[in-house]
């Protein structure tokens, strides 16, 4: 099976780890994973904003970087719900015959749990993390792709890893891209009703499958000076006994501290 990484733009740009955990984790699987380098935005601002015309040439880019694959799987439920949901849809608007032939012609997209657990089959990683833990279902991720239980089957395999509920789990963190800054007070007041909730869990690290949630939720976080730590379900998934656990120690969000690094030159 060839496999992708559709790593995303805001991963690519702010949160290379995670997408450098989904190899790591990939490969351990006996995967091979291939990182094509024309890959760009999928357009998920664009078209959530309004302007689907400007979302063509992204959708276009997408289909050719993608080509030939047998799956493509990536650590971002809501850019996994653009592809599936909305990339037909641009195609069908865009006035070129040929791009929904492209679209529909394209290999699966799948969210990071579920490529593992749906595709892979398995549930014990070998992952071991020994701190307590709580997640957060992001929105895209419940609502449109569905992926209920999967991550938590995966943290609950995961050796040292305690996972604690988190309440009000199902509601939304307020970030909702754009939502965020036309909205502000809004979103605000949303993060903060989850900020609460994740601290009652008396957790160690929140964990979530979209760094753009966890972005958020993490800024409030680390600016009411918690020690809640932020990471991507594939960061604790990647980790082992002997290896890194890709950033457990940092008590802040790694947007800002390494967004130089680039998830295309491992």
């Amino acid at each position: 099976m060839r496999i992708a990484l559709f790593v995303t733009c805001l991963n690519d740009t702010l949160f290379p780890a995670t997408g450098q955990a989904v190899v790591t984790l990939l490969e351990r699987l006996g995967c091979r994973v291939d990182f094509p380098p024309d890959q760009t935005c999928c357009g998920q601002m664009h078209f959530n904003t309004g302007y689907q015309r400007d979302c063509v040439p992204l959708v276009r880019r997408f289909a050719q970087a993608f080509a030939g694959y047998d799956a493509v799987v990536t650590p971002s439920g809501s850019c996994a719900a653009m592809v599936r949901e909305y990339h037909g849809r641009v195609a069908e608007v865009s006035g070129d015959p040929r791009l929904p032939v492209a679209v529909q012609d394209a290999p699966p997209v799948y969210e990071l749990s579920e490529f593992v657990v749906d595709v892979l089959g398995v549930t014990d990683v070998g992952a071991y993390f020994p701190h307590r833990v709580t997640y957060h279902p992001t929105c895209h991720s419940q609502r449109m792709l569905g992926v209920a239980d999967r991550p938590l089957a995966l943290l609950r395999a995961v050796r040292g890893l305690d996972l604690v509920e988190l309440g009000a789990a199902n509601q939304c963190c307020g970030f909702g891209g754009t939502f965020a800054l036309k909205n502000a007070d809004t979103s605000a007041a949303m993060c903060a009703d989850k900020v609460r909730h994740v601290l009652n869990t008396g957790a160690d690290v929140l964990c979530a499958g979209d760094n753009s949630c966890l972005m958020h939720i993490g800024g409030a976080l680390s600016r009411l000076r918690t020690g809640v730590r932020v990471m991507h379900l594939a960061e604790i998934l990647a980790s082992t006994e002997t290896g890194p656990d890709h950033g457990a120690a940092a008590a802040d969000p790694p947007a800002f501290s390494r967004g130089n690094e680039r998830t295309r030159k491992p």
